[in-house]
């Protein structure tokens, strides 16, 4: 007999079904006890009565159990329509236990639960509404970017886990390269140089929903490892691209959440010193109601400086990366001016926070290798750590641009899960970290077995 979910009870009224799933409540009442029944689409009442009641006794709440009975309509007066199969109950006759839970650590429900307790039990956590609808809608959000993407023609292409060290404004994450004692491989901090290669392979247009690594201090809205839709074209425009992310971003606030209310029309693009200037940050929160959190105020921020002053290196540093083409009229003249030059950046912004960012590309070589020059950056260096990327341009490279988006941050705006430090993004992660970046799941970062690290060559004190 194949299984019936709770979703689909009503289609079997008068027949047997086998259900499956987890025994979220039990209520015994002497002469009748009922369960409702936890499946992927929703609950159903369980009735159980005569020989059947000694063995659900047994039964404590969060056990895995199959059933077979018999669907009924539910009378008029006792039907609950808060649940999926709530005009129909099931009359047990044949129970198995397929695994007894012991007693919870947590409610399932309740999301004052300390978020350490909640982390620790993760998969426990899983089992509640909120995270299980959480994860629901991260999927179809998910499908909904990979299918219009590949309507406009983009190529998903996987990228690298573990490449090399370069210097992109975060720290890395080091992989220990045993067949090459004293050298280490890098987690990516993002696809760039991969994407920007892509499109000298001819790529043209592609996307991937890719993971991240960034060893970076802690924050609400920041993992070790976070996940972003990654996105870059051949032969594009800032206006183009600009067009796309609003377009893509449009549709899917339509599809998926028909019920949120856009503050703008189409996304204003607003210059970023006049924003500075007058929200005193370039991710300003625009709504009409910041109390309303189903009003989305999306905006582009354009016209970024090119460069920064890193007082505690004394030094200019890129706003965004070296990868950042500065606009026409500074490309010959940007070391002359860096206060003023003006880069192809363009940031997006909802709700007071960033949620995608991205910029024209450097494609000439020359001026590239100028940038890696100004940054402070010496020959052997740059050599080092982008000889790769330089000699590929050599081979013919597209003019290119794109942005990425990160995802974890979009998504939590979008399900509410935010609070007034920032998007609250573990509540979208189905195995976040804690705020610290340990995992109180798995006990993470753990130690190794000194045989582990003898044959990688390392020594700790």
């Amino acid at each position: 007999m194949k299984r019936t979910l709770a979703k689909d009870v009503g289609n079997f009224v008068d027949s047997t079904v086998l259900m499956q799933g987890w025994a979220q409540t039990v209520r015994d009442h002497a002469k009748v006890a009922f369960i409702d029944l936890r499946d992927r689409t929703g609950l159903t009442q369980l009735v159980f009565t005569n020989n059947l009641l000694e063995k659900v006794r047994q039964v404590s709440p969060e056990s895995v159990i199959t059933i077979e009975g018999k669907v009924s309509a539910r009378p008029q007066s006792l039907v609950n329509v808060n649940i999926v199969s709530g005009a129909f109950e099931i009359q047990v006759e044949k129970l198995t236990i397929e695994s007894l839970a012991k007693t919870l650590p947590m409610p399932l429900n309740d999301r004052d639960v300390s978020e350490d307790i909640r982390l620790k039990y993760r998969y426990l956590d899983l089992r509640s509404q909120k995270m299980a609808e959480n994860m629901r809608l991260r999927h179809q959000m998910n499908q909904f970017f990979r299918d219009y993407l590949t309507k406009e023609e983009f190529t998903e292409v996987e990228t690298p886990y573990i490449s090399k060290s370069t210097p992109e404004g975060a720290r890395d994450y080091l992989i220990p390269a045993r067949i090459e004692p004293g050298k280490f491989y890098a987690l990516p901090q993002s696809p760039q140089q991969y994407k920007q290669l892509l499109m000298v392979g001819g790529i043209e247009k592609y996307f991937q929903i890719v993971r991240c690594f960034r060893d970076e201090d802690a924050r609400i809205d920041r993992q070790p490892e976070f996940t972003q839709l990654d996105i870059e074209l051949s032969f594009t425009t800032q206006e183009e691209v600009l067009a796309l992310i609003e377009s893509m971003y449009k549709d899917m606030i339509k599809t998926i959440f028909p019920e949120k209310v856009l503050t703008f029309t189409d996304f204003p693009r607003l210059n970023y010193h006049e924003v500075m200037e007058k929200y005193g940050t370039d991710r300003p929160d625009l709504r009409q109601d910041p109390t309303n959190e189903d009003e989305l105020a999306f905006a582009f921020v354009v016209n970024f400086p090119m460069f920064e002053w890193k007082e505690g290196h004394k030094r200019w540093g890129a706003v965004h990366h070296p990868f950042t083409a500065p606009t026409t009229e500074w490309q010959d003249t940007f070391e002359k001016h860096p206060e003023k030059a003006i880069a192809q950046q363009y940031d997006l912004v909802l709700n007071g926070g960033e949620v995608a960012g991205g910029s024209i590309r450097i494609h000439q070589p020359a001026v590239l290798e100028r940038v890696f020059q100004f940054l402070g950056h010496s020959q052997a260096e740059i050599q080092r750590n982008f000889g790769h990327l330089l000699e590929a341009f050599e081979y013919g490279v597209p003019p290119h641009g794109g942005f990425a988006s990160g995802l974890d941050r979009l998504y939590a705006t979008l399900l509410k899960e935010k609070t007034a430090d920032g998007a609250l993004i573990r509540n979208v992660i189905a195995f976040a970290k804690a705020g610290d970046g340990r995992d109180l799941m798995m006990n993470s970062p753990s130690t190794v077995d000194a045989a582990q690290l003898k044959e990688l060559g390392i020594t700790t004190t």
